[in-house]
């Protein structure tokens, strides 16, 4: 499936009701760190990270910190024990956040608003965005690689899906029932997240549409590449893009941009 469709997400709109954008970032969180759907970038991640000389990674657009602490924990442990990362968001959740940062060493947080497209200089490191590239349309992607360019911060983009309508099918049917399976179990615990979910279940009706809309959105390798050198116009960073498969089938999307002198 190659088609992106820039459909909305009820999470991107400024409208939208903060605990029940929060619900469905828990439940993502909760997701992704439980099957770790980001463990199979950590070697390509460790690699761009080594080449840059970096040990700390900002990331973008973080928001409740679905799969981070996961792979901060597999970086330090597989060569790069100095690893940390700072989370940041347009939308910052220091409540999720510091319960990450209370079980993860090296993980904290920017508290305050942080634009993907222009990032203060002040906050440095390797920029990486996990599964929230998607929400740009193609104007805003471009500027949020221009300014790593700009910057020159390395930067990966990582998406937890392939573009397949195997995945809308499992976004419709699997994946919603496992939502009210688990979601006495998420972590730190909300009534309201319970009063959303079983007794009126906005979390989870709007957590499929939005699924559904995140993989039609999700921009494939040759995209992200299109989209690089767009941004990046003077080649003066190295782009690659592809897919990385579990074991057990699912796919991880990822673009790493490296600037060329960085590491000579």
């Amino acid at each position: 499936m190659k088609l992106r469709l820039q459909l909305f997400e009820f999470e991107d709109l400024s409208w939208f009701p903060a605990v029940i954008r929060a619900g469905m970032m828990d439940y993502l969180r909760f997701m992704i760190s439980a099957l770790g759907t980001y463990q199979p970038i950590v070697p390509l991640l460790r690699d761009a990270l080594r080449e840059t000389r970096q040990a700390h990674m900002l990331e973008l657009g973080a928001g409740a910190g679905g799969g981070t602490a996961g792979v901060l924990r597999r970086l330090r442990a597989t060569g790069l024990p100095e690893a940390r990362v700072t989370l940041t968001d347009l939308y910052p959740q220091p409540a999720a956040w510091q319960l990450l940062q209370a079980h993860t060493p090296g993980l904290g947080y920017e508290a305050a608003a942080v634009d993907a497209t222009a990032v203060p200089a002040a906050l440095t490191g390797f920029r990486a965005i996990f599964s929230a590239f998607h929400h740009f349309p193609p104007a805003a992607a471009e500027a949020i690689l221009a300014d790593a360019v700009r910057q020159r911060a390395g930067i990966g983009v990582f998406e937890g899906a392939g573009k397949h309508w195997a995945e809308l099918l499992l976004a419709c049917t699997v994946l919603p029932v496992a939502q009210l399976l688990i979601t006495p179990f998420i972590r730190p615990f909300r009534l309201s997240r319970l009063f959303f979910t079983y007794v009126l279940p906005l979390i989870p009706l709007f957590t499929i549409w939005d699924g559904c809309v995140s993989i039609l959105r999700l921009y494939p390798p040759g995209q992200l590449l299109a989209l690089a050198h767009r941004a990046d116009p003077a080649g003066t960073f190295r782009w690659q893009a592809g897919v990385v498969r579990h074991w057990w089938g699912p796919e991880v999307t990822y673009l790493l941009g490296v600037p060329h002198e960085t590491g000579r």
